[in-house]
């Protein structure tokens, strides 16, 4: 199948990720008090347990295990090379601390490109699911067809909007 870089979907932004979960109420107070999530509303038709939670831009569906008593395939083992999602931060120092503080174990990880280090750090919640926390930021956003972009978090790919032309009267 043949790509188009143009946004054949007109997509706009992330929406939510739902993660399936052996206890919506653990898993709620891991997003809310380790990552800053704050739980929201959810819909009254849904007729199954789970919880909705919001921040940094998108939002986090919790949705109950419908077996929990086969157990979530929890990964105990931290591989930086497993699926995650990734939160830039301010300091990385703090996190490390804080997570330490929390009894949260981690694996620090450092990519370099041209002179240009990102730290990262990888955990999981109570699940298993790979959390990273990085200084991504300080890494450019350098599409394939060589122009560069800003870089993550400041990284707009909206596509232009068309001007108006202006009515002179």
């Amino acid at each position: 199948m043949k790509y188009n870089s143009e946004n054949p979907l007109r997509l706009s932004s992330l929406n939510h990720i739902s993660l399936v979960v052996e206890s919506v109420e653990e898993s709620t107070d891991f997003y809310q008090n380790v990552l800053g999530f704050v739980p929201v509303r959810r819909p009254g038709s849904l007729k199954f347990d789970g919880s909705w939670l919001f921040g940094h831009g998108f939002g986090i569906h919790l949705l109950h295990s419908e077996n929990p008593q086969n157990g979530i395939n929890k990964k105990t083992r931290i591989n930086p090379k497993d699926n995650h999602i990734s939160f830039q931060c301010e300091s990385m120092e703090m996190v490390e601390k804080k997570l330490t503080e929390m009894g949260i174990e981690w694996v620090k990880q450092r990519v370099e490109e041209g002179g240009i280090y990102v730290d990262q750090l990888f955990f999981h919640d109570p699940d298993g699911f790979m959390i990273e926390i990085c200084n991504c930021d300080d890494m450019p956003v350098i599409p394939l067809n060589g122009e560069m972009l800003r870089s993550c978090s400041r990284l707009n790919l909206r596509p232009p909007q068309p001007q108006l032309p202006v009515v002179k009267s």
